[in-house]
């Protein structure tokens, strides 16, 4: 093997392309990143174990770990609908070690928040959206309204008098309500809980009559015949209930409230990491048995590119923003 050798001042022999990268300042990242990871990586999660942005992040979490060589940890961190963890991540190193497994809630806190500790597009860098899951409508069984079309006739009906619940105010299921009501010309009112979960056993029991979560929260309950679906909130039907309808097929075009997950790095995060990061991210996603896990809790793999997931961000926050600003939405 030929090896090239420059003589430094001191006499000592270097390699050439060490001498190089070091006269460039460049020997220190290079190493790095060709060494990717060099410890272990956390994923943080800004929701509670058991949710599903920490399925998708610890079922990734395991693929990555076998990929990489190096334990890809999960870590939950709540607060403030998410900004606690994502925020923790963008003022982090960007040396590829700390991750967040953002959500779409990013697109809408940013114009909730009076003043945000970071920025969603220079703060953050994009590496892949895992999955999305469609918004879904759904109502208790009593309820007498077996469609859409008959939910908003039973609402026009009784004004004021049909309740949905959300999970905070500027929550997907909020907006998801506030587009609800504004679209279909209806007057429901708006029961905020600490989470979907917390407000099943209520839409169960009828003391509120509808939500409109991501449809991952109440896939359980539509298959046991708990709660009655009336229509995905999504521009197609959805693989895990395909023989259910889509907003516009039941007359309210225009009604898409997408929800996705998706792996970020702190925004200066060297380009060949995020680019490694992407190639097993995606390789993870595309494997059966994870696409199979994701199927089965109604998340579909998306496995896109960093330029095509900063895409999505950009074009959602003016979308949320605008809503907002016109149904009045505070934050919490």
């Amino acid at each position: 093997m030929l090896t090239l050798f420059c003589r430094t001042k001191t006499g000592s022999s270097l390699s050439l392309a060490v001498a190089i990268a070091l006269l460039t300042g460049f020997a220190p990242n290079a190493f790095a990143q060709a060494n990717y990871p060099e410890k272990p990586v956390r994923i943080l999660v800004g929701f509670p174990v058991g949710g599903p942005p920490d399925l998708v992040a610890r079922y990734l979490a395991d693929k990555l770990s076998e990929s990489l060589g190096k334990p890809f940890v999960v870590e939950n961190m709540t607060g403030a609908g998410g900004n606690v963890a994502v925020d923790r991540v963008a003022k982090a190193a960007p040396d590829g070690h700390t991750l967040v497994m953002a959500s779409s809630a990013i697109t809408i806190n940013v114009s909730l928040a009076e003043k945000m500790q970071y920025d969603p597009v220079k703060d953050l860098a994009p590496i892949s959206i895992a999955v999305s899951t469609p918004s879904i409508l759904v109502v208790n069984n009593d309820l007498p309204a077996k469609s859409v079309s008959e939910l908003v006739a039973l609402a026009k009906a009784q004004p004021g008098k049909l309740s949905y619940g959300h999970a905070g105010n500027g929550s997907p299921a909020h907006l998801s309500g506030e587009l609800f009501r504004s679209l279909a010309g209806i007057d429901i009112v708006p029961v905020p809980y600490r989470g979907i979960p917390v407000l099943l056993p209520d839409l169960v029991a009828g003391r509120i009559a509808m939500t409109l979560p991501n449809m991952s929260v109440v896939l359980p309950l539509v298959r046991e015949g708990k709660i009655r679906a009336l229509a995905t909130i999504s521009p197609k039907r959805a693989a895990a209930l395909p023989d259910l309808p889509t907003m516009a097929e039941a007359g309210l075009p225009g009604f898409d409230v997408p929800i996705w997950f998706g792996l970020m790095a702190p925004a200066g995060t060297p380009a060949p990491i995020i680019d490694r990061l992407q190639r097993e991210t995606v390789r993870a996603l595309n494997a059966g048995d994870i696409r199979k896990r994701y199927g089965e809790s109604g998340l579909e793999v998306v496995a896109n590119t960093p330029a095509e997931f900063s895409a999505v961000i950009k074009a959602e926050m003016p979308r949320w923003a605008k809503l907002i600003k016109d149904s009045g939405i505070k934050g919490e």
